[in-house]
């Protein structure tokens, strides 16, 4: 699944790699796997950094699309459980080419 086809997917608002979406899944679906089981506050902290720091670099039209108009997308401690979930689902709806865009929000 982490492979890199380069090829771009389409979204409501223009064109993202699929090698974007990939990436960001992969890295993302790593992270949260930790996360997820972990019991260390610290570690937790530190992959919340990891996480922000990555959405901080990643392919803003992606983000704006997973963030789908949320200010701080995966960047506050709060609500960060929360936002990885919808990320990865939208993430994986743009790898099954059913698209980024969920629309409860």
């Amino acid at each position: 699944m982490c492979e890199n086809k380069g090829n771009m997917m389409s979204s409501e608002a223009g064109s993202v790699s699929r090698s974007a979406v990939e990436s960001a899944y992969c890295i993302f679906h790593q992270k949260w796997r930790v996360y997820q089981y972990s019991t260390s506050p610290s570690q937790r902290d530190d992959i919340e950094y990891a996480v922000a720091s990555y959405a901080m670099e990643m392919s803003p039209e992606l983000y704006r699309i997973l963030a789908d108009g949320r200010d701080g997308f995966l960047m506050e401690h709060t609500r960060f459980a929360a936002d990885m979930t919808d990320a990865l689902a939208g993430l994986e709806r743009m790898l099954d080419g059913t698209g980024g865009h969920d629309e409860k929000h």
